[in-house]
């Protein structure tokens, strides 16, 4: 066993980023500033998007986007049960109707066709999700996009770096699409707390742009500047979601190191995959489709709680007394109280969701591991594993 606590994740944040927070604050512009528009123009250009607009979380982001669509009551929104709260809350304060329509165990991401049997006249837009870092199958959520004349927010908390068909997650793909990314410190790369939301769509960004200020229309680094104007108009009301250069610094440097910190963790996936295949008890993830690229935000096997003759949360409970951190991405949202009040639903509803939910376990997985943090979770797995089934009598 490790002598040392083994976390679920942990982010790598270097010096360069430490000493250019410093310089911020030394600068006395400590709020959103040049730092911030640096990180949006490398953000979109990174991910292909004409417009990236930094935010202060994920959840802000997608709030941002619901709120430029315009989204109230009387209007249903289609997303997935298998995702944070994040996702149907921002759906809920905006007024309108989640829906959720059940997974694919496969992928984990939300089905196609469960989309298209869930939209009603009331349908406004659909809130896919890319689980873990996967992407979805864009092309047919698309299809029934166009053909319901329905809006796309693209959840992206899980995917940056990720690709569909040689386009990064993220890239302009058309009107009414919007994709929204989550610098959380357990994503692939983080600002502390922040967020990203990107579209092709010029009238959302301005949109979005006037909606993260409080509803002006000029932000502080405009007003205060020496080049500035005070005045300033508010022409809807809006929200103080804006990123501050502190954020934005961190932010700079992370995305410079992307790209080596996805890899970082490709290899950690792979080694999972090799040295774990065959575990009794464990069903591990399934191979991306020919032509994407996984960001692997998350690695995500199943616990075969029927053959192991334990619960999730017990071998969850036996890798920590042996010193290896996980986590739960995530309940099934229609078996948590509020939801299942709110919406009417409950187990029985969504099965894959919740064949996936009972079952689904988060192992170590940040660029930092050593080799032997890898191996060393990896053969705890596989003890808690093989001794749960050979108690068990498999």
């Amino acid at each position: 066993m490790r002598d040392k606590f083994l976390p679920f994740s942990t982010p790598s944040i270097g010096e360069d980023a430490i000493a250019d927070i410093a310089d911020s604050i030394r600068s006395g512009w400590v709020a959103m500033g040049p730092k911030t528009l640096q990180f949006e123009k490398t953000f979109g250009q990174y991910v292909g998007s004409s417009w990236a607009m930094s935010c202060n979380s994920g959840t802000a982001g997608l709030h941002l986007a619901v709120m430029a669509l315009g989204l109230g009551p009387g209007d249903e929104v289609i997303t997935t049960p298998m995702t944070f709260a994040s996702t149907v809350n921002v759906i809920l304060f905006a007024g309108a109707t989640p829906v959720l329509a059940d997974i694919d165990r496969r992928t984990l991401n939300i089905s196609p066709e469960n989309i298209e049997a869930a939209v009603t006249p009331a349908t406004k837009a659909i809130m896919p999700v890319h689980f873990a870092g996967r992407p979805c199958d864009m092309d047919a959520i698309e299809e029934i996009a166009e053909k319901h004349h329905l809006a796309i927010i693209e959840d992206a908390a899980h995917a940056i770096g990720a690709s569909y068909k040689g386009r990064r997650i993220g890239a302009d793909r058309g009107p009414r699409h919007l994709t929204v990314f989550s610098f959380h410190p357990t994503k692939n790369i983080t600002t502390a707390e922040g967020g990203m939301v990107c579209t092709a769509d010029e009238a959302l960004a301005e949109k979005i742009l006037v909606l993260r200020q409080n509803g002006m229309s000029k932000g502080a680094w405009n007003r205060y500047t020496a080049s500035g104007s005070a005045s300033y108009d508010i022409p809807f009301p809006g929200l103080k979601y804006t990123m501050t250069d502190i954020q934005a610094a961190i932010g700079n440097s992370q995305i410079r190191h992307l790209d080596e910190f996805n890899a970082r963790r490709r290899e950690i996936v792979n080694f999972y995959m090799k040295e774990l295949a065959g575990v009794p008890g464990l069903i591990l993830p399934q191979p991306v489709e020919k032509g994407n690229v996984h960001s692997w935000h998350i690695f995500t096997p199943f616990i075969d709680i029927d053959r192991l003759g334990i619960s999730r949360s017990e071998f969850m409970a036996r890798l920590k007394k042996l010193n290896i951190g996980t986590a739960l991405h995530y309940q099934a949202l229609h078996l948590l109280s509020y939801y299942s009040k709110r919406l009417g639903l409950h187990r029985g509803s969504f099965p894959e969701a919740e064949y996936v939910s009972d079952r689904i376990l988060s192992l170590p997985l940040f660029p930092a591991m050593t080799d032997r943090d890898m191996r060393d979770a990896a053969a705890a797995v596989r003890q808690v594993a093989c001794e749960a089934a050979g108690q068990h009598g498999n």
